[in-house]
């Protein structure tokens, strides 16, 4: 095993009444149809088994909550399988390690793991990584040095082949994958127009340095794009889709570009939403629209992801914007509002010191 910011997937262990050590965790009651609310989910307690060879016992410090677990809440196996209901949820987490049977996680490390939702897990070794010791939160590994800052990159880097002459649009900029990719597109040379929710984070959005932004509750991105991309656009980050993705299609010039990240307006969706009204630009104008997976990447990218990304970070060029709720108890809620959008950059749950 080797030091660095590499993701893992979990391997569950199974629990056992063996040990009399106990931790908190988050299950799910049902799949919900529409919106999740708070009776989706229950705080339970379980024990935790005794720590064997090759394992570990971690103490969570904070973990992620993020988009793409609404769709492992529907019941049906997307690109992941569903959370299966009354049994701990999973997600990015970062944990001290204050128990270890493996030689190569020492005790009192941070390590990142796949053990969300949940303040203390026994994990196999392997299935944790080591951090390194960075001069940064130990959040970031979470957002901007985890996942999410990896999933902008990829998705500017490998899937839209962002150049410095490119005019980019980011939709949900000021969320956590957006607001990375934002930044990105800017230190790569791009100009960036980015859409938000309030005027508050619009504001933000020109702080991080973005070019151009908007509040598309009140200028819908159709009437906005017309008027802050005059030449069109040749790149854009989705995160929304539906008729912000329509309107994106109609200003993206000749072989322009679409990274299609997420969806978010879809997610709680109860019947199939309507598709983009401008399909036929697809082939009018030689669009390129490419949906990804950030794991696809994980194994030739990740690395230099976390070569050229942490010292942007670490030296301030690269803002990582957090919200950061305190405790298991309200990690529903934190989901709950990071998919309605009532947070700035990444959602994080904080559980440990």
């Amino acid at each position: 095993m080797t030091t660095s910011l590499w993701p893992m997937i979990d391997i569950p262990i199974p629990l056992t009444s063996e040990d009399p050590m106990k931790a908190r965790e988050i299950h799910l009651t049902e799949y919900p149809k529409g919106e999740p609310t708070l009776d989706t989910f229950e705080l339970a307690e379980v024990e935790l088994p005794e720590v064997g060879d090759g394992q570990v016992r971690l103490e969570t410090l904070a973990f992620s909550v993020d988009p793409y677990m609404r769709g492992r809440m529907s019941g049906r196996r997307t690109y992941v399988d569903p959370f299966p209901l009354h049994d701990t949820l999973d997600g990015a987490a970062v944990s001290r390690v204050v128990d270890s049977k493996h030689d190569e996680v020492p005790e009192g490390s941070l390590v990142l793991s796949q053990h969300g939702w949940r303040d203390a897990a026994v994990a196999l070794g392997d299935a944790v990584r080591v951090l390194p010791e960075l001069p940064v939160s130990h959040t970031h590994f979470l957002g901007a040095l985890g996942l999410t800052g990896f999933t902008a990159w990829v998705g500017l880097e490998r899937i839209a082949e962002l150049r410095a002459d490119d005019v980019i649009y980011v939709s949900a900029a000021a969320g956590a994958v957006g607001s990375i990719a934002g930044q990105l597109a800017k230190h790569k040379g791009a100009t960036v127009i980015g859409s938000a929710g309030s005027d508050a984070k619009v504001a933000r959005l020109r702080e991080l340095g973005f070019d151009e932004a908007f509040n598309y509750k009140t200028d819908p991105p159709k009437d906005a794009l017309g008027r802050l991309a005059p030449d069109g656009l040749d790149v854009y980050f989705d995160n929304v889709g539906g008729d912000t993705l329509e309107a994106a299609m109609h200003y993206l010039n000749n072989f322009g570009r679409a990274a299609i990240c997420g969806m978010i307006s879809i997610y709680n969706a109860t019947e199939p939403p309507p598709g983009p009204r401008n399909m036929s630009n697809i082939v009018s104008k030689r669009l390129k629209l490419q949906g990804f997976i950030v794991s696809d990447h994980w194994q030739d990218d990740f690395q230099t992801f976390a070569q050229q990304v942490s010292p942007l970070v670490i030296d301030g060029t690269i803002q990582a914007d957090e919200t950061i709720r305190e405790g298991i108890e309200d990690a529903p809620q934190a989901f709950l509002d990071m998919l309605s959008g009532n947070k700035q950059g990444k959602m994080v749950v904080k559980v440990g010191e």
